[in-house]
This record gives structure tokens, C-alpha cells and sequence, in this order.
């Protein structure tokens, strides 16, 4: 806690240093991703346990992916993260793990390649690493975190910060009133335009997550973001 001036000015002295801090975790992530090849992110709750259908969902769907040759991202942790790093471990392709460092919930899944296991402090760094080598965004049901990643993407595509990427919501039921409050608010009031709706897929099977990513790459290029 800050109690005078002098704390605050102690905190700011500081600050410089962590700068050699983050510019290690990015040199390392970038220097370990850039030897895995294409992957599709996918995001969903820590809280989704194996029983449930979603879990199955995920497993099925990075699975199917990885037998086509994607890497597979997960933020590394329990509930969907770890049926992704599962449903890759199925497949052909690399099970990665980008974990944080958090003071609840997460440990790193079992599923992951240990030489794909990556650590992090930095919540931005790591959502730097999501987005530079992810090719496509597999969203399934989730909370908070599952939702600033959606918009972090929504917002990087829209503005043509990054390429146009597949970004497929899993889960119709779990989504709708999300996208009709999109599509009946904020369209509506002129806060995103008609062509923005088309930047993201509503899906409920694997056959559909996949056909669409696989349909969008039978026209564009697989490469990094920036």
C-alpha cells in the first residue's frame, strides 16, 4: 500500500526494472513458438469439469484440428484449457501450454508437451503470445478471461491490427444472448457496423468448427500475425 510521496516515488524507481522482466518473456515465447508451426487457439473456462459436454466438446474439437496439422494453444490450465491440450495429445500436432502465474486455480495441465510448457507473470505478454501465433480462435464457453480474449481478438481483426482470422464461438445456447445483444445493441446504436458480425462463427458441433477454419485457410495463408 502507498501511504506517502516518497512510496510512491520508490514504486516508479522500480518500474524500469521490470522492463528487462517482460523483455525476457517475450524473447523467450517468441523464440519457442516460432519453431512450432501454425495453431489455432482455444479458449474456455478453468471451471468446466470432464463430465461435462463441453469438456468433451473441446477434446473432440482441438483432436480433429490437430489431426489437420495445427498446433493447439491452451492458456495451460484446468476445465477446457486442459481438454484442449487432451484433445491435442490425440492428434499429430503440438500440445501447448501458456501458463500465468496466478494465486488461485492454476497449474499446469498434464496434457501439455513438456517442450511447449511456457510460463509467464505478464497477463499482456501472454495474450501477445495467444494472438502473434494463433491462426484461428476456437471460443468455448467461459467467463471473464474467456471473454477478454474474444474481444481482444474481435477488436485486433476490426481494426486490422492483426489479419483476418477464423473466430468460432462453440456453443449456440451458451452464446445467443451475448451475440443478440450485439447484434439488437450495439449494432443498433451504430457502435459496430453490419460487416463486424461476420467476424466471428456460431458453431455447435467439431465438423462445423472445423469445416469453417478449414474452408477460410482453402483461400488465405498460414503466417504469423505481426
Amino acid at each position: 500500500m502507498v501511504n506517502s510521496r516518497k512510496d510512491w516515488n520508490d514504486i516508479k524507481s522500480n518500474d524500469s526494472w521490470s522492463i528487462f522482466k517482460i523483455m525476457s518473456e517475450f524473447v523467450e515465447a517468441f523464440d519457442r513458438m516460432a519453431k512450432i508451426g501454425p495453431c489455432v487457439s482455444i479458449f474456455g473456462s478453468a471451471r468446466t469439469k470432464e463430465d461435462n459436454p463441453y469438456y468433451q466438446l473441446g477434446v473432440q474439437i482441438a483432436g480433429d484440428l490437430s489431426q489437420r496439422g495445427y498446433g493447439i494453444i491452451s492458456g495451460g490450465g484446468p476445465g477446457i484449457m486442459e481438454a484442449a491440450n487432451r484433445g491435442a495429445q490425440k492428434g499429430v500436432g503440438p500440445s501447448v501450454g501458456l501458463n500465468i502465474d496466478l494465486p488461485f486455480e492454476q497449474n499446469h495441465n498434464t496434457y501439455i508437451d513438456p517442450a511447449h510448457n511456457l510460463e509467464f507473470d505478464y497477463f499482456f505478454v501472454r495474450k501477445v503470445i495467444f494472438v502473434k501465433y494463433s491462426q484461428a480462435f476456437v471460443i468455448m464457453p467461459g467467463g471473464f478471461g474467456t471473454l477478454d480474449e474474444l474481444f481482444e481478438a474481435l477488436t485486433l481483426i476490426q481494426t486490422k491490427k492483426i489479419a483476418n482470422r477464423p473466430i468460432v464461438l462453440v456453443g449456440k445456447q451458451y452464446w445467443k444472448g451475448l451475440t443478440s445483444w450485439i447484434e439488437q445493441t450495439m449494432l443498433l446504436e451504430g457502435n459496430i457496423s453490419k460487416s463486424d458480425l461476420s467476424l466471428y462463427k456460431l458453431v455447435d458441433t467439431s465438423e462445423e468448427a472445423v469445416e469453417y477454419i478449414e474452408d477460410f485457410f482453402s483461400t488465405n495463408s498460414l503466417s504469423p500475425n505481426f
